[in-house]
């Protein structure tokens, strides 16, 4: 057996809403090597295009987002509820929701930017 680390157990009601702008909301999870979180969208809300080095896995919870992957001239990419978005590192995209959307995202690694709060183009 190896050596024990302990588990931790979190609930969502628990995590603050961080309210990034008043369209855009977010609640973190982190591990050591993986990043959750709850992303909330009022409609008509935009996440401007930017990329990371991170993967990333989206899963519609509620609602519907539109998502742009590579360029704004893109043809659109509509995901709905009980529905999944994998983009590998360094991949350009943008959202905006269709109607109010929860979605959860994750991240590997954590999101550096996330953390200490220097992701400027989403507090816009």
């Amino acid at each position: 057996m190896g050596e024990r680390k302990d588990a931790k157990l979190v609930r969502w009601d628990d995590i603050p809403l961080e309210q990034l702008n008043d369209l855009l909301g977010r609640k973190i999870v982190t591990g050591e090597r993986v990043m959750l979180a709850h992303v909330y969208l009022k409609e008509g809300c935009i996440v401007p295009m930017h990329q990371h080095e991170n993967e990333q896995l989206t899963y519609i919870l509620e609602g519907e987002t539109r998502f742009w992957i590579g360029s704004e001239d893109s043809e659109p990419v509509s995901l709905k509820a009980g529905e999944v978005l994998v983009f590998p590192p360094d991949t350009p995209h943008k959202a905006e929701a269709v109607v109010d959307t929860v979605d959860l995202d994750v991240f590997s690694p954590p999101r550096q930017d996330w953390l200490a709060k220097t992701d400027d183009y989403l507090r816009r």
